[in-house]
């Protein structure tokens, strides 16, 4: 399967099923698509094999007091685009990684220590280094909405409710202005191994921390609560019917920026969204059905925020790094999905 190809349609409503809820159990997904506990195991697990979908844990790092996102568009000479982005993927430092095309060559996302790191970015120290023309950093204030949260729209609304009952409040305003919650040893053992396979059952995950079932249970619950640890469910948006991603970068007047930005999340197209300090102070990620979509999202959305100055788009051609995990071709050249087969 190529990357143009699209999962089978019982393939996408399980990944839109999951991407609503990464840890639900098994026979809830089942009911939310109309098929068997077993047939929803056996296509996920294939699904996994193949590489084509995963669910993992994710800390927050800002939340945890773990680190500070730094969004980072790269320019660099003809002919380099790849082999840089391929440097910027291998820092470990580096939680996302796209190759575009616009007013940038390269986007990255790093995690460092504190603010004052800022000047000892992991770009100034890549492969790849002397190929590049000109970086320039965005530091996240705020984050309106981010891909964990993303509903690919695939399911009815009443499928949907079975694992997302009640609509998904801005994130930080669940967390605004609350300080750190620092997690301890055993609390980030489990968080490591869940970033490994999100869906890891509890008693397995109990004796790889060593620690009891209901220990770890209660912890899984606690780090969720306080906005610590979320799900995602890693997919490349092609793979469900989504043929166009790109990244959105808005200048925004100040006094608008806090009503542009939660009128924007609140699209159905805006996988992340993020208030950031530079240039451009409101930068997203969008997933569109077609290419005839992006001209309509320019006009009808972007051009109905208040406040706009000025806009630019990154088309993404290839992505790197997602949520920190490597994205590797898919081996799906056997996936022609059950379609009807149940």
């Amino acid at each position: 399967m190529t990357g143009d190809e699209e999962l089978g349609e019982l393939d996408r409503l399980l990944v839109a099923a999951l991407q609503l809820d990464g840890r639900a159990p098994w026979h809830l997904v089942a009911r939310a698509i109309g098929v068997s506990e077993s047939t929803v195991q056996r296509r996920f697990a294939a699904l996994r094999e193949r590489r084509a979908a995963r669910v993992i844990g994710v800390v927050d790092v800002l939340r945890s007091g773990l680190g500070v996102p730094v969004l980072v568009r790269v320019s660099c000479r003809p002919g380099t685009a790849e082999d840089v982005a391929a440097g910027l993927a291998a820092r470990p430092e580096a939680r996302f990684v796209a190759v575009v095309t616009g007013g940038a060559d390269a986007v990255a996302e790093f995690v460092v220590p504190t603010h004052r790191h800022l000047t000892q970015l992991p770009v100034h120290d890549m492969r790849g280094r002397d190929q590049l023309t000109e970086t320039e950093t965005f530091t996240v204030m705020r984050t309106f909405t981010s891909a964990h949260d993303w509903d690919t729209g695939l399911l009815d609304p009443a499928s949907g409710a079975l694992l997302r009952p009640q609509p998904v409040r801005p994130f930080e305003d669940q967390v605004w202005e609350r300080p750190p919650d620092r997690l301890d040893d055993l609390e980030l053992a489990i968080a490591a191994e869940l970033g490994e396979d999100g869906r890891m059952p509890v008693k397995e995950l109990a004796g790889r921390v060593g620690a009891s079932e209901s220990t770890v249970a209660r912890r899984i619950d606690s780090m969720v609560a306080r906005g610590c640890l979320r799900f995602r469910t890693v997919v490349e948006p092609a793979l469900l019917g989504f043929a166009v991603e790109f990244m959105l970068w808005l200048d925004v007047e100040p006094a608008h920026l806090e009503a542009a930005g939660r009128q924007l999340a609140g699209n159905s197209g805006i996988k992340y969204l993020s208030a950031t300090a530079g240039r451009f102070n409101l930068c997203g990620q969008v997933s569109l059905r077609h290419f005839a979509d992006l001209y309509r999202f320019t006009t009808d959305v972007v051009g109905a925020l208040p406040g706009v100055r000025r806009a630019d788009t990154t088309l993404q051609l290839d992505t790197l790094k997602r949520a920190w995990v490597p994205i590797p071709p898919p081996r799906l050249a056997e996936t022609v999905t059950e379609r009807s087969s149940h």
